[in-house]
């Protein structure tokens, strides 16, 4: 029960990482299939600032009585990716509403249909 207890993060990391893997796998509206890589990915963000926090750690300011200090280089890059993600979700969407215009679904096998018949 200790192993359980002392790495929850992990296990909601794995939990969220193989449901969007699911989700993205098993959908054919592309919309599912964004909402899953968005899971995915923050799935991913845990992970890195689970890694990046140590037991006891301060920040990393130099103070007196400090002797251990946390990473924050994954918290940052973690930002970074925030941004990047949240760009690419809106890039993707943007594209979602281009498909729904022109071919009149978001169904992915639909759509497809539709362009092995022209």
């Amino acid at each position: 029960m200790s192993f359980i207890a002392d790495y929850y993060n992990y296990w909601i990391v794995v939990f969220l990482m193989m449901t969007g893997f699911y989700i993205v796998i098993s959908a054919s509206n592309l919309i599912k299939k964004v909402v899953g890589l968005n899971i995915f990915q923050t799935s991913v963000f845990m992970l890195y600032i689970s890694m990046g926090k140590v037991k006891g750690g301060t920040a990393p300011i130099l103070t007196e009585g400090a002797t251990q200090y946390s990473n924050p280089l994954p918290h940052v890059l973690i930002l970074t990716a925030i941004v990047v993600g949240v760009a690419t979700t809106a890039v993707a969407l943007s594209l979602i509403v281009r498909i729904k215009e022109e071919y009149g679904t978001v169904e992915e096998n639909e759509f497809e249909n539709k362009d092995d018949a022209i």
